[in-house]
């Protein structure tokens, strides 16, 4: 600024010190006359206003801060901690038996997902993600009670590995329109799995019907090209291994399908997944997504048996979704219907494995569904002051219907019990944007829910499947953290 100043005052008294000197020289014979006093003081004027004016100018920049620069690193994660009473039993025979377990309940603590992000920004379009996340507080291998296996205790690994690595991926940027991600990506099929983060839905645990039919979260190791169109168009399709159809069950349909009990995962059979969404409604989201692939092939027990050539266990799956956000009301609401080819094929494949196998044994449907909405209204939306300081309270209710067995095949048994419905009412209270606290109140509704069985005198008799109602709190974060 200095070095401004000394320039500007040396330029407006140059020109002075020029005209003296030539008035000096002008006439040898006369003496120089000197400036008027009038001129004197209007450069003098000038000058001051000048450098004024820069010291302004000067002071005006050095005031503002520098544009923050964009971070490399980011960080960032999400976690729940929850705690339910359930008012119904948790007996291996609660389906089977149901007439010897009405009025029984339990309790359960947990952390379904703690999550760790990790991404960086390498430069020239290049960019990492990566998620380690910790189910149910840590190890991802479990012993249950099998409900189909006379209660047997069995040591489940879900995947293979101690701590899941839901994402590991490396992008390359083009433009906001063309992004190619390779590597451990989300499948982006259902609402659940593309927005599947604590703050993103009502319920204390994550919508129970994608849950139920569907992988969730649902990641592959693939290749996804991705973009956005504007402001109002995102589209994403993604080349990714098959399901593997020997670890379907009853129960679950296909979502024990996506994970892998090995080392690696079998990749014989190939899929595809794509997803589009629309924003050109404020505030609304419209949504549709699909997948399609084999399923049969991708096992590593020999098909040698001549009845079982030409089975291919192709998985399809349709799903719409949307969510609206404005006017202190949310409303999200998801259909879900999957088909999966050569049902009766792969229920009797599985269960000739081996007691040993990965595979549950168990009856597999044809179709399953799952559909389901919530709506919340922000009451702290009425109090200015509150709803100024980012803090919401939400009044919500949520309906869904899902059946993991909703057609099967003639030759494959069908479990009533499979189906239901299911309502929940509660409140999420935000005190800021990143944390959530939430209770809620829910009952599942058993399909059909009448059933024969042989009381102890040999006499048959029609019994009826007990509703579960529970009552569950949660705390729960969400949030990118960037260093």
């Amino acid at each position: 600024m200095q070095r401004k100043i000394l320039w500007l005052t040396t330029a407006l008294l140059l020109p002075l010190s020029a005209a003296a000197q030539n008035n000096k020289t002008s006439d040898a014979a006369a003496e120089a006359a000197p400036l008027p006093d009038s001129k004197r003081e209007q450069l003098k004027a000038e000058l001051k206003t000048e450098i004024l004016e820069e010291l302004r100018r000067e002071s005006s920049t050095e005031a503002q801060p520098a544009s923050p620069r964009k971070p490399r690193l980011t960080i960032g994660g999400y976690g729940e901690a929850v705690a339910s009473r359930n008012f119904f039993s948790d007996d291996y025979k609660k389906y089977q038996d149901a007439h010897l377990h009405k009025g029984e309940s339990h309790g359960r603590f947990d952390l379904p997902h703690v999550v760790i992000f990790l991404g960086y920004d390498f430069g020239r379009g290049w960019s990492m993600g990566s998620e380690i996340e910790f189910e149910h507080g840590g190890t991802e291998s479990a012993v249950e009670i099998e409900e189909e296996e006379a209660g047997e205790y069995e040591s489940e690994i879900e995947r293979g590995g101690e701590v899941a690595l839901e994402q590991f991926w490396i992008q390359k940027s083009f433009s906001p329109a063309l992004n190619l991600r390779m590597g451990h990506i989300i499948v982006p099929v259902g609402a659940t799995n593309m927005h599947h983060m604590p703050t993103e839905f009502f319920g204390v645990y994550r919508p129970e019907g994608e849950n139920t039919i569907l992988p969730c979260t649902w990641h592959e190791t693939g290749i996804s090209l991705w973009g956005m169109l504007g402001r109002q168009w995102r589209y994403e399709v993604m080349f990714l291994p098959g399901l593997d159809s020997d670890r379907f069950n009853s129960k679950g349909w296909i979502h024990d399908g996506a994970g892998s009990p090995y080392e690696f995962k079998i990749g014989n059979a190939y899929a595809g997944a794509f997803r589009i969404d629309n924003f050109s409604v404020p505030g609304l989201r419209l949504s549709v997504s699909g997948y399609g692939g084999n399923s049969f092939s991708n096992t590593l027990y020999p098909q040698t048996n001549s009845r079982y050539q030409g089975v291919k266990g192709t998985v399809l799956i349709g799903a719409f979704d949307f969510a609206y956000d404005a006017h202190n009301w949310i409303v999200r609401g998801n259909f879900d219907y999957g088909h999966l080819s050569d049902a009766d094929m792969i229920t009797a494949f599985n269960g000739s494995m081996s007691a040993s196998s990965v595979s549950s044994k168990q009856a597999v449907a044809s179709d399953a569904i799952a559909t389901g909405i919530e709506a919340g209204y922000d009451f702290f939306s009425l109090s200015p002051k509150l709803h100024d300081q980012d803090k919401r309270f939400y009044l919500f209710g949520r309906y869904e219907y899902y059946d993991s067995m909703f057609k099967t095949h003639a030759r494959v048994q069908h479990y009533n019990w499979c189906g239901r419905q299911r309502i929940a009412a509660g409140i999420n209270y935000r005190p800021m944007k990143s944390i959530v606290i939430k209770a809620e109140y829910s009952i599942g509704l058993l399909n059909d829910n009448s059933y024969t069985y042989t009381d102890s005198n040999g006499v048959a008799r029609t019994g009826h499947y007990n509703n579960e109602p529970a009552i569950s709190i949660g705390i729960a974060y969400s949030g990118m953290f960037s260093r």
